[in-house]
């Protein structure tokens, strides 16, 4: 890794790229750091201290926003909107069909369109969380000002700090290394590293059973990248074999390759799903806070990270966004039908209908291997923090790790996919 980014840095092209992208995560950071007015950011700190030792989802938003939510930055509403409407788009895309062939037939313009509605959705999106983030606000009496002109003020700026962050993130894409909502939601989580630093100190510091702890945080999160980065490289590779042709006194092709279905085909795109989702609860108690002891209390307690129904339900999430994103990067029947157009063939199946279909099996049980993969580094740490309450950081840190290790790794083989493509560019020269 740290070799590939040596290498990268000596190309001017992709120095450039990195640099942008750097220059974009440094105003990112500023932004993070900007106070929203009228709004006492030290209650509100302490506030979000215990719901993060709580298990409350706002400590896992507050994650997400590096830290950004709980002292009510312009960047407060971080990339979550954005997210959000992009799963709906995606849903709505699959289940309508006039949307779906306006993607798949109308090219790039179709592709702009689509993203040009997502970007509205994230706004609109944007301003129901920055209203739902005020009214928390103004309930807890953390606000200096409660007067219509300072809760314009409040919501419009969590609103463009939103739509500001989406511009950052689509030009990171374009221009620099990476995908840009990924590498955001990346510097988010890392900035909250040396708060994860202190707490192992602090740890340390308690005695025997805080050094037990803190050396179970660090043997889990060891574990978990070394996992995630085996998982992360693993795939099938299914064996292509392409007939021979004479054209003239030459003879094409005949050779044996291989056709390779990757383990952890999605990423931590299902991960970042489904955390998205299930945030939306925390969104609708910003609005409405039920007393203790009645139904509506008890529905949003399931939503706590400690709860086992919220535990099962990610899981099932997760499984349900790893083949979602499976089923949309690959597709059986295309590729079939191109190894028949090419002459190739899977030995042991005739070509059209009856390889598609062992594409469709191979594809859905190593689709199964990666959910349950993702599924067991995230839930894992939540049942450990579930379990023991001194160690609720472990249920935050077990999802920022696979982020973090997942964008990582990504962002990496991109850097190399582009470094090839310039070696054999200058080879061709």
């Amino acid at each position: 890794m740290f070799q590939t980014l040596k290498n990268a840095w000596h190309m001017p092209e992709l120095r450039k790229k990195i640099v942008y992208t750097l220059f974009i995560l440094v105003i990112f950071r500023f932004g993070s750091c900007i106070p929203v007015p009228f709004i006492n950011t030290d209650l509100l700190a302490a506030y979000f201290e215990q719901a993060s030792v709580s298990g409350s989802m706002l400590g896992y938003l507050n994650m997400f926003t590096g830290g950004g939510l709980s002292n009510a930055t312009i960047f407060a509403m971080s990339i979550t909107p954005y997210i959000n409407a992009s799963i709906i788009l995606q849903l709505l895309t699959v289940a309508i069909p006039a949307l779906e062939r306006m993607v798949k037939d109308g090219g790039e313009e179709g592709r702009k369109k689509i993203a040009s509605w997502t970007r509205y959705l994230a706004v609109a999106l944007g301003l129901l969380q920055g209203f739902s983030f005020y009214t928390l606000l103004r309930s807890q009496g953390f606000l200096s000002n409660t007067g219509a002109l300072a809760a314009t003020a409040i919501i419009l700026t969590f609103t463009a700090g939103t739509a500001l962050i989406m511009w950052l993130g689509e030009h990171i894409t374009q221009n620099g290394i990476g995908n840009g909502i990924s590498i955001i939601l990346f510097a988010g989580i890392v900035s909250r590293g040396p708060s994860l630093i202190t707490t192992l100190i602090n740890l340390f510091r308690g005695g025997a059973s805080g050094v037990v702890s803190a050396l179970l945080m660090i043997v889990i999160g060891l574990a978990v990248v070394v996992f995630i980065v085996f998982m992360s490289n693993a795939e099938r590779r299914i064996p292509v074999q392409y007939a021979k042709r004479v054209v003239g006194r030459k003879t094409y092709g005949g050779q044996s390759t291989h056709l390779p279905i990757k383990v952890n085909a999605s990423g931590v795109m299902p991960i970042i799903f489904a955390s998205s989702i299930l945030s939306l609860p925390q969104t609708i108690s910003m609005f409405w806070q039920p007393e203790s002891g009645t139904v509506g209390h008890h529905i949003l307690n399931l939503f706590s990270q400690s709860s086992p129904f919220y535990i099962v339900l990610y899981g099932l999430l997760i499984l349900a966004f790893a083949y979602f994103y499976a089923s949309i990067q690959f597709n059986p029947i295309e590729i079939a039908n191109n190894l028949k157009k090419n002459g190739g063939f899977i030995p042991g199946f005739r070509p059209g209908r009856p390889t598609s279909d062992f594409i469709t099996k191979a594809l859905g049980k190593v689709t199964f291997v990666g959910a349950i993969f993702l599924g067991v580094v995230a839930i894992l740490p939540l049942v450990v923090g579930a379990i023991s309450p001194t160690l609720s950081n472990v249920a935050l840190g077990g999802t920022s790790v696979i982020i973090v290790v997942g964008v990582a790794l990504d962002t990496v083989k991109q850097m190399e996919a582009q470094m090839l493509m310039r070696h054999h560019k200058g080879f061709l020269e």
